[in-house]
């Protein structure tokens, strides 16, 4: 088979070829593409508050006279018919935007009138578009009211067959009632609902008062309105903050009740949630949490909902505080939310730009005010063309006989009429088609009555549009009568969503989760611990016979306390550790290590337990002999690696860590050299970290312990089962940072006060 010639290419004329930077020739097609999206597709106009694909919608059910009150029709006609006329794009984009203007969950004051399944708050889906019905709302109603009468240009459609409007009358106030959400090239848009009667009294405000700031725009228009309800939780002064500037965010957080229940046990009921919050991953991420033990003061979550939002939450104790229950959740869970604002939208001018709340009223203010000239002057016209017929009319029912006469003999009647009496064209041929019927006297009058009214009518409409005053008068009743339709007393007009205190950055104790009950801390010499019920009065050795140890174990602390405390544990690298009491295993067996708990060395020993009393101080001592005085509250470690509070150099070891009582006013301080030394207290410092200062000094050893007590109750310490007090310690008082003598006859050999 023979090969065909390949056909030549041609090229274009060397004139018309035009070279150019790859960036520039880039940045102009990118730059085309943005300002196409910015300005067709993503961001609201500021008059109606409608993106293009809405806008489009609403006018095509309009033209299919799908109006309110009127047979529902097929979704999928509706689509069909705005994606041939008006909108070019995937029937699946239209279907959705149409579906999510009939969701009362979604759009505060809903524009479709939807019948069938159009979702829910779960975060359903709506019907495929053949199984739902729709037509218009009477909000939409509005928002068309005036179409056909000039209030508005036209624009070609995509294919120049169709006309479109480029903008809606609004007498619905749609951009801050329903809100806008949008994403264009390099900039977005998030404007949250509001209330219409909140609106409308701003409105007015601003008829007053045009030059009305912001702040007193918000005694009317408190805040969002979101038709989910829920509180808001900000300061009055970040909600003017953020009308100011056009920009900023809401804090939402879900609507919440207690609900008592038998035995003094009661139960949370959320009965709304935050606006765009899907309830079903709402509920399932909380019993994710739940089952990862990340939301310890709760028990149990319950979805009890029907057509009402009714989760229920059970909390682990009925100790636990409902507000602290609710605020772990608010931290943890979208039951709070933010809602961003972002007033950016297209001005008049279909320029973009972000206002703040004053230039979006009035902008739609001079976009009523447009529509009312318009509509006035096509009104005007429109009577002027009635009264020039109705003149017509009169000539004729004077001239009656005339004009028969040359009706029926004329071959040209209408030039011969127009000659004869100066009639116009549209006169000559409104008479010549007028009917037999209307010859009748009664109809003279008719004639005449009507011309009177529309002559008066002409008067009042030249009047108002030479008064601008009377123009805004106008505008303010119809605002009036917007608010009678969608006032407070109204069921969609009462406002939903209600506010409440900014939270605090508090942070919820764990404690009261934790029943309280008494406990007996028992830690061995190897550093088994464990937590025996109750509080044990008897001091006999034996007072413990259940406790068992291990072989070669003995017996070292035993701590009173309850399981809300924080057990302290000081060891001889200067670092304090905290263990929550309700975490230490059981009384039976032989308890667990110590250091399963805490990250705690081999190398390192505990010197000492106590239990955290706030407000209480220590005396913390290394066995190099320096020290100093610390709070307790400043021990407080928050994980196993412990708090860094008393620093030891290499070779030295931690020592003391001594409560200070009530009245202290002396430090005892004795070596292992067997010297004693007796001081003021307010000779230590009191520090949160450090190495302190010398309390003793040594030839031989180091520090073996030291006591703060009370001089006048003197100097306990504790002689195998029995105590000694000493209070005549003159001997032995000296300043601080001196050897001592050798303590009183009969002083432990241990060195230690017990």
């Amino acid at each position: 088979m023979a090969r065909r010639p390949r056909a030549e290419q041609s090229s274009p004329p060397a004139d018309e070829i035009k070279i150019t930077n790859l960036a520039d020739a880039l940045g102009q097609r990118y730059l085309s593409y943005a300002l196409s999206t910015i300005t067709a597709r993503s961001l609201p106009d500021v008059r109606d508050g409608l993106k293009p694909v809405h806008r489009r919608i609403l006018y095509g059910m309009s033209m299919m006279r799908l109006d309110p009150g009127t047979a529902f029709k097929k979704s999928a006609r509706v689509v069909g018919d705005v994606m041939g006329k008006y909108h070019p794009h995937g029937d699946s984009a239209i279907y959705d935007a149409m579906a999510r203007l009939a969701q009362d969950f979604a759009v505060r004051y809903p524009m479709v009138d939807g019948q069938g399944n159009f979702g829910s708050i779960d975060g359903d889906n709506p019907a495929a578009m053949r199984y739902t019905e729709a037509r218009l709302t009477a909000a939409a109603a509005l928002m068309l009211d005036g179409l056909d009468e000039d209030t508005v240009d036209f624009r070609p459609n995509y294919d120049g067959t169709e006309t479109e409007p480029s903008v809606l009358p609004a007498a619905f106030p749609n951009l801050l009632a329903n809100g806008a959400t949008g994403i264009a090239v390099g900039m977005a848009t998030n404007i949250p609902p509001h209330n219409v009667a909140e609106i409308c009294d701003a409105l007015s405000h601003l008829l007053k008062f045009p030059n009305a700031r912001v702040d007193k725009l918000v005694d009317f228009i408190k805040g969002p309105d979101f038709p989910t309800g829920g509180t808001v939780v900000e300061s009055r002064e970040t909600i003017v903050e953020a009308y100011k500037t056009g920009r900023g965010s809401f804090r939402i957080r879900a609507k919440w009740e207690k609900e008592e229940l038998k035995g003094g046990t009661y139960q949370v009921v959320v009965t709304q949630i935050p606006y765009q919050v899907a309830k079903s991953k709402l509920i399932e991420r909380i019993a994710e949490l739940l089952n990862e033990k990340k939301l310890p003061f709760l028990e149990d979550i319950n979805d009890e909902s029907t057509t009402d939002v009714r989760i229920v939450l059970t909390p682990k104790s009925r100790n636990i505080e409902p507000e602290h229950l609710m605020e772990q959740l608010f931290r943890a869970t979208d039951l709070e939310t933010r809602f961003g604002l972002n007033m950016n939208v297209l001005d008049a001018n279909q320029i973009p730009r972000v206002m703040a709340l004053n230039e979006v009223l009035k902008a739609y203010l001079d976009h009523r005010r447009d529509v009312l000239l318009r509509r006035s002057k096509f009104r005007l016209a429109a009577i002027d063309r009635r009264l020039e017929i109705l003149e017509g009319y009169l000539i004729a029912y004077l001239n009656i006989d005339e004009v028969i006469r040359i009706i029926r003999h004329e071959d040209e009647p209408k030039p011969k009429m127009m000659q004869k009496w100066k009639l116009t064209d549209l006169q000559a041929e409104s008479i010549l088609n007028m009917r037999l019927r209307a010859l009748r006297r009664l109809e003279e009058i008719e004639i005449k009555t009507e011309h009177k009214n529309l002559t008066a009518e002409k008067k009042a409409l030249n009047t108002l549009l030479k008064s601008e005053e009377q123009q805004w008068d106008k505008v303010g009743e119809e605002i009036k009568e917007l608010k009678n339709l969608y006032g407070p007393k109204t069921e969609i007009g009462r406002r939903r969503t209600v506010f409440g205190d900014a939270p605090s950055a508090e942070i919820i104790p764990l404690e009261v989760m934790i029943e309280r009950e008494p406990i007996t801390v028992l830690c061995s010499a190897k550093g088994w611990i464990r937590a025996m019920k109750g509080h044990v009065d008897d001091t006999s050795p034996d007072r413990f016979k259940d406790a068992k140890y291990k072989e070669g174990d003995r017996p070292r602390f035993e701590l009173r306390a309850e399981t809300t405390d924080k057990l302290l544990i000081f060891a001889t690298n200067g670092k304090f550790y905290t263990i929550g009491c309700d975490k230490l295993p059981g009384g039976r067996g032989f308890g667990e290590p110590v250091r399963l708990f805490i990250d705690l060395g081999n190398e390192h020993e505990i010197v000492t337990m106590m239990i955290y009393k706030p407000g209480q101080k220590l005396l913390v001592a290394s066995h190099d002999g320096r020290g100093f005085i610390v709070p307790m509250d400043e021990v407080i470690a928050q994980t196993k690696n412990g708090k860094q509070v008393l620093s030891v150099p290499e070779g030295v070891e931690a020592v003391v860590a001594s409560l200070i009582p009530e009245g202290g006013d002396m430090l005892a301080v004795v070596g292992e050299n067997r010297k004693l030394l007796v001081f003021p207290v307010s000779e230590v410092p009191e520090m949160n970290r450090g190495r302190g200062v010398t309390l003793q000094k040594y030839k031989d050893g180091g520090l073996s312990d030291a006591r703060v007590y009370n001089k006048r109750e003197g100097l306990t310490w504790r002689l195998g089962e029995k105590t000694r007090t000493e209070t005549d310690l003159k001997l032995w008082i000296g300043q601080r940072a001196q050897a001592g003598r050798l303590p009183p006859n009969g002083f432990p050999k241990n060195n230690k006060f017990g």
